[in-house]
């Protein structure tokens, strides 16, 4: 699966390596720490960054660095990934642990959770056998205080040998001290003397054996203690790392070699393999992490917990939890179809006013028709058109499901779905990953990133198209309220128009399960892989940073992609419909060509044309298809849908053909930004195409079925 820099915080080491270089004075500060503890939130508040702060588990995939100045010093502060481990088992534990171990950070900063202080002390544990460069943060002392949660942080301090500040990054309570801290470690005016994790006698016996040996080669790069550690261990990826950061390989030294040879045969004579080494190891780091925390934590109320577990009997129940899930859903895709029309409607009459003066500049310049027609008629119009569809559409969208992942909602429904997705023989974390393709299949693609299995992220990947994103909104939309909602009186349209959307979109779960199984039964083929999926608690949701997180981190960066990808399609359609071939256009010749096949599956030469032509934008399929039927030069949408479904019944459509035009929206190949992310992401042009066709052919099957299941049954 080739993973790219980016997804392996490599290129991040690079940047800020050149950095040091480029200036040399600046201290470098890794932040570190559990998922849902409220790190990337430290990160923002000290930074002004608008790093994304997710509320499931690996949400921070990929690094990010903001620069700080504290005193008189400048910091670069890298977000690493969050994660549980440093074990690496997954992708983001071996991005941290390689960025804290070979990253040279001034410090380490790990953030905990104040409110479930023991499980996060494995990780500062961790890391203070790597580093004594740490300093602890322990984050969302609001939420402990709430909850008559109080932590000693002057005997926690004690016990870990460290730095310990408390702090409530949202309000930006305590990050000064804890920069000063930082500040003091970094400039080495404090000297922590980390605790040392006691492990059994027989590890204990075993690391003594080689250790010496270990700190001669090591010469005081790297703690030797933890190497020895990890050479017992034997686990690859961290040994190849350790030799790339050293530039020699250590086994290689024969004194070590041999005393690492007497080291497991002693582990070996005391039943000790591989397994049950590691196994001690982690006990041990749970132990201590449990006896610290029974030291410094005292609960006024153990029953702190109780509401949210109230509230998750009935969010996440196997009798309400679907039903609710699919009702939070449709009320957020009735808020986004009903507010988007009249915002879209003001930014098209907007840059179309626009496009009637360019005309006018165009026309006193002098400049010839063809001109005018390719970079006005066809380039501008394309993206006036992807901008006034797409743009309302994602600003609501996107909050409101920012609103639900702040909330903490986003990982019930990952909860609620892991078993569908098990039996499909997936990923739990599917579900998220497909939500996120409600908004746009390409973050979508990127979302994926936090499986860890390369076999399951492909599969997600392969699968997240067969949810419609809000580029196929428009149309599906639009034939709904036509054909659908327009069955039934104005007054009850919308709330008709909303089921048949959640009727489509429950089609494409239930697809993209079914695909899913296929996949892993096939080209893809593994048993679906077990993962911890944290249940955080419910918290108050920061409007703010959701309506800046989702314009500026999600709403513009793909609209952005999108605006890329469709200014040369303008171009190509301009082009088609205007250069004639005999007495008709080479738009008409593709629709006449495409049109047996097109009839086969329900549809006609136009729209499968139309389908065709809007490979780099779904939202420019629509106007392509009454360009066609108008017979004029450059994409039209007409003044109300009365009148579109005026046009489309006097082209031959049916309430067969409206279904099958929603059906093949549904699924069809990706739009050509989310095909470039497939890309870049598998660094597969075979897996990329895979990505086109399994959708493709899946969408001409469904509706040659439907088509002639309909017509069989002479329904009309």
């Amino acid at each position: 699966m080739g993973l790219t820099n980016q997804s392996t915080g490599i290129s991040v080491l690079t940047e800020v390596f050149q950095a040091k270089v480029n200036a040399p004075e600046e201290l470098v500060i890794a932040l570190a720490g559990n998922p849902n503890v409220g790190k990337s939130t430290v990160f923002n508040s000290l930074t002004g960054l608008n790093q994304h702060t997710g509320n499931w588990p690996g949400k921070t995939v990929t690094n990010a660095q903001g620069h700080y100045k504290h005193k008189d010093k400048d910091f670069i502060l890298v977000d690493i990934p969050g994660t549980y481990s440093l074990m690496s088992s997954s992708s983001e534990e071996e991005v941290a642990r390689n960025f804290v171990c070979f990253g040279k950070p001034d410090t380490t900063v790990v953030v905990a959770d104040a409110t479930c202080l023991e499980r996060n002390l494995n990780l500062v544990l961790q890391t203070l056998e790597i580093t004594d460069k740490v300093v602890v943060c322990v984050n969302l002392m609001d939420e402990a205080n709430r909850k008559k949660i109080h932590i000693d942080m002057d005997k926690l301090s004690k016990r870990l040998g460290v730095p310990v500040i408390g702090t409530s990054a949202r309000s930006s309570n305590g990050l000064k001290e804890l920069m000063d801290a930082v500040y003091k470690v970094s400039n080495k005016q404090l000297a922590p003397t980390p605790l040392v994790v006691p492990y059994d006698n027989i590890i204990e016996n075993a690391v003594n054996l080689i250790e010496p040996h270990v700190a001669r080669l090591v010469g005081g790069k790297i703690n030797s203690r933890w190497v020895a550690l990890k050479l017992l261990d034997g686990e690859r990826t961290i040994i190849a790392s350790l030799n790339d950061f050293l530039g020699y390989t250590l086994t290689e030294d024969e004194a070590l070699l041999n005393q690492l040879k007497k080291a497991k045969e002693y582990l070996a004579q005391n039943g000790v393999n591989n397994d049950i080494f590691r196994d001690k190891v982690v006990s041990s780091l749970v132990r201590t992490a449990e006896s610290i925390s029974d030291d410094v934590v005292t609960l006024e109320n153990k029953k702190y917990n109780d509401t949210d577990r109230k509230i998750d009997r009935i969010l996440t129940s196997k009798r309400y939890g679907i039903p609710i899930m699919i009702g939070l859903l449709g009320v957020v895709f009735w808020l986004t179809i009903t507010g988007a029309n009249i915002p879209s409607e003001l930014i098209a009459t907007f840059l179309f006013w626009v496009e009637g003066h360019l005309t006018v500049f165009f026309q006193w310049a002098g400049a010839p028709e063809w001109l005018h027609g390719i970079l006005v008629l066809g380039m501008y119009r394309t993206l006036a058109w992807v901008v006034s569809v797409m743009l309302p559409p994602m600003a609501i969208f996107f909050p409101l499901f920012t609103l639900l992942e702040d909330l903490g909602y986003l990982p019930r429904i990952a909860f609620n779905l892991d078993n569908f997705f098990k039996k499909a023989c997936a990923h739990g974390k599917q579900a998220l990953t497909m939500c996120m393709g409600f908004g746009c299949n390409a973050a979508g693609v990127i979302g994926c990133r936090i499986i860890d299995s390369p076999r399951e992220r492909l599969i997600a990947i392969l699968t997240n198209n067969f949810v419609p994103c809000n580029g196929r909104f428009p149309t599906l939309i639009a034939i709904s309220t036509i054909f659908i909602g327009g069955a039934v009186s104005n007054i009850y349209q919308s709330l008709v128009s909303t089921i048949a959307m959640i009727c489509i979109i429950v089609f494409g779960v239930v697809m993209t399960l079914l695909i899913s199984k296929i996949l892993s039964k096939t080209i893809l083929v593994g048993l679906p892989s077990s993962f911890t999926l944290e249940l955080p608690p419910y918290r108050k949701p920061q409007v703010g940073r959701i309506i800046v997180r989702s314009i500026f981190d999600r709403t513009l960066f793909v609209l952005a992609r999108a605006i890329s990808v469709a200014a040369p399609a303008g171009l190509v359609i301009w082009v088609m419909a205007n250069i004639q071939v005999g007495d008709m256009s080479l738009l008409t010749h593709g629709a006449n060509f495409l049109q047996p096949f097109a009839n086969l599956i329900g549809l006609d030469g136009y729209i499968l044309m139309a389908f065709i032509l809007g490979l780099p934008a779904n939202e420019i399929v629509v106007p392509i298809i009454i360009m066609s039927y108008m017979a004029a030069g450059s994409m039209l949408e007409l003044d109300s849908l009365q009148e579109l479904r005026s046009l489309l019944l006097s082209h031959g459509w049916t309430w067969l053909t409206a279904v099958c035009v929603m059906l093949f929206s549904l699924m069809h190949f990706p739009c050509g930004t989310t095909l470039w992310t497939i890309r870049k992401e598998t660094q597969s042009a075979k897996w990329t195409f895979l990505s086109f066709l399994i959708p493709t052919v899946t969408g001409i099957v469904v509706c040659f079925a439907v088509t002639q299941i309909v017509r069989l049954m002479g329904l009309v």
